[in-house]
């Protein structure tokens, strides 16, 4: 099960997710970030403190966005995330490439 939400703390767009991102709806969080990019959001801060699992397919759309958002100047950091959940980012070397921090405040301070 999959529910994600956006709130808007101009400038921010913040995307929370709660529950587990896999191949079968790994496609909604891919929505969510390209209808926000192309609305001209900034900044996009993701919520993961509810996020309880991320597949390999969930991880891809991360790292899809990687070279357009450094290209159009797009800011991607994702905050709150679970020691389990932050390992799996980790161990793909991905916490070298996207901006993961610890707190929501973290993130925010960190523009």
């Amino acid at each position: 099960m999959l529910d994600i939400s956006i709130q808007e703390e101009h400038p921010h767009h913040i995307i929370k997710i709660q529950g587990e991102i896999d191949a079968s709806n790994s496609v909604q969080l891919d929505e969510k970030i390209r209808e926000l990019a192309e609305q001209g959001s900034r900044s996009i801060l993701v919520d993961g403190a509810q996020l309880e699992y991320i597949s390999s397919a969930g991880l891809g759309v991360f790292m899809s966005y990687l070279e357009e958002f450094q290209e159009k100047e797009i800011q991607l950091k994702i905050y709150g995330l679970t020691p389990k959940v932050f390992e799996v980012f980790r161990i793909l070397g991905l916490d070298q490439l996207i901006s993961i921090l610890p707190t929501k405040e973290a993130a925010l301070q960190d523009s």
